[in-house]
């Protein structure tokens, strides 16, 4: 396994995760997904239930500040960081239907995403002259059989600064890996998202710093995951977990190297996986560096 010089936090996080099908398909097919990866819905503050023995309902009477920012989308769902302004993670559902079509890459633009304040919001410009490429999260190239679904993936929400040497080198081969396993595989569920991860600094503390671009302070990742959920044609589930650095990676160095325990990012990004796969299966098969 590849050796970073960057250290896993300890501190294991709230679990997060949604659901995402085909719109025509959406009802029954999100059921399966909403089983195996965890929600935290965005409800109405006024449906909000009165903290336990308050006997009061009051407190959410002016609303509350913020709640988890979900955002489904033709071709995603992602769950929105306002302070990072870009997603804590996306997740895809990829086949041999979502793979093919004649969407065109070349009539999509970056956009804004409107439904997010403009407080949080990045922009086109914070990423100009900022020497980082604007990285998908959910892959274009992953959907191609709607160009409503590619399009989607042009959000700035669904966008993270990446490294350029990465964005188009060994972050694309492994996007190109996913799609490869999802020609073999009945389902690939794909969750992607930034890590902020602290490194330790010349007076042996640990920081976490991470650079941050444009007006608007979008902030720029130490490293990005990517979980692939394999859906078997036996029932077999099978879980691979990747992490690479935000900075020029060799493209010669085999993917393998950069899979890591689930846990890692589990404990690192404050997201939970494994406890809702097993909710829906005991035919689990985790894949790490030199197991396949």
């Amino acid at each position: 396994m590849l050796r970073l010089r960057w250290v896993l936090p300890l501190a294991v996080g709230a679990g997060l995760g949604t659901a995402f099908a085909r719109r025509e398909h959406r009802d029954d097919a999100a059921q399966g997904l909403l089983a195996r990866l965890p929600v935290l819905p965005a409800v109405a503050a006024a449906s909000l239930p009165a903290p336990p023995g308050s006997g009061r309902t009051e407190l959410s009477k002016y609303g509350l500040p913020g709640l988890a920012q979900l955002r489904s989308r033709e071709s995603y769902v992602l769950c929105y960081d306002p302070r990072s302004r870009s997603a804590l993670w996306v997740i895809e559902q990829l086949n041999r239907d979502t793979l093919s079509g004649a969407s065109d890459r070349a009539a999509c633009d970056f956009q804004e995403d409107d439904s997010v304040h403009e407080y949080h919001r990045a922009t086109n410009a914070d990423y100009r002259g900022s020497g980082f490429d604007r990285g998908h999260l959910a892959a274009a190239a992953n959907h191609r059989w709607s160009q409503k679904a590619m399009r989607d993936t042009f959000y700035l929400s669904n966008i993270a600064p990446q490294n350029p040497h990465l964005n188009q080198n060994a972050w694309n081969n492994l996007e190109k890996y996913c799609r490869s396993l999802a020609k073999n595989n009945k389902n690939v569920y794909v969750c992607t998202g930034p890590l902020f991860l602290p490194r330790m600094e010349a007076d042996g503390k640990m920081y976490v710093k991470y650079q941050v671009i444009g007006k608007n302070n979008v902030a720029v990742p130490t490293h990005f995951f990517k979980v692939l959920i394999l859906e078997k044609e036996s029932g077999e589930i099978e879980l691979r977990s990747y992490v690479m650095p935000n900075s020029p990676v060799d493209d010669k160095i085999p993917l393998e190297r950069f899979l890591v325990p689930i846990e890692s990012i589990e404990r690192a990004s404050g997201l939970l996986f494994v406890p809702n796969i097993l909710r829906r299966t005991s035919n689990l098969k985790a894949i790490t560096a030199g197991k396949h």
